[in-house]
């Protein structure tokens, strides 16, 4: 049984080909492209408003010197949620839910970061590692223990929306197995099951919504400390 639950994790393979690559793919066909007319469509419209707005909000706290990752990381955000959220259909895939390409898109990202801060501001840059006016006895334990939490920023992006997104599509499971095996012994749970499930699913849309924000706006404040 605990095999079963875990299987909807494993990477859909066809005729010995991952689907991965498919599924991760499969985003950027559901929006529409930029349309040669002067007067857009209710959907175009309201996607460049979405855009817009939460482009406004991400850059207003960036020093003009990051706005030009504006691009990067709206494209970032989308993607990210279109996939949490088409995970949630029966019978799909969702490629968020493996740490080795959440690792894959955080760590690239956290390290291009870093390495503006040491290019632009290398003094401001090394100044996190050690704060001012720490006792010298306590230097070196302070240096080892902020590389730490530097270099463990990445990791922490990847294993937050695995296990975020792992354990709503775990409890999802469990309830409508619940649901399935209540419905012929005793209906009254099984419809009050049911309802929790459904409620439930609304709460992982919104889960599935919120990590991909949350993703993005910690990439914006670790690019926010090197600019």
């Amino acid at each position: 049984m605990i095999l079963s639950l875990f299987d909807q994790f494993l990477s859909p393979v066809l005729y010995g080909i991952p689907l991965i690559a498919l599924a991760a793919l499969l985003p950027w066909i559901l929006y529409p492209c930029p349309s040669p007319r002067w007067k857009a469509n209710r959907f175009t419209t309201i996607q460049s408003w979405s855009i817009r707005e939460y482009t406004r909000q991400l850059l207003v706290t960036i020093n003009p010197a990051g706005h030009k990752w504006a691009v990067l990381f709206v494209s970032l955000m989308i993607y990210l949620m279109t996939m949490n959220v088409l995970g949630l259909l029966p019978y799909t895939f969702t490629p968020t839910t493996q740490l080795s390409l959440n690792l894959g898109l955080a760590f690239p990202l956290w390290l291009a970061t870093v390495i503006i801060g040491m290019r632009n501001q290398p003094t401001n840059a090394l100044a996190h590692i050690l704060p001012e006016g720490t006792p010298t006895p306590l230097v070196p334990i302070l240096i080892v223990i902020e590389t730490i939490s530097l270099l463990i920023r990445p990791l922490a992006l990847g294993v937050r929306l695995t296990a975020n997104l792992t354990a709503g599509h775990l409890l999802i499971q469990l309830i409508a197995t619940a649901v399935y095996v209540l419905i012929s012994i005793m209906p009254t749970v099984a419809m009050l099951s049911a309802t929790l499930l459904l409620l439930l699913t609304l709460l992982e849309v919104a889960v599935a919504m919120i990590q991909a924000y949350v993703f993005v706006l910690l990439l914006s404040l670790y690019l926010q400390e090197n600019v």
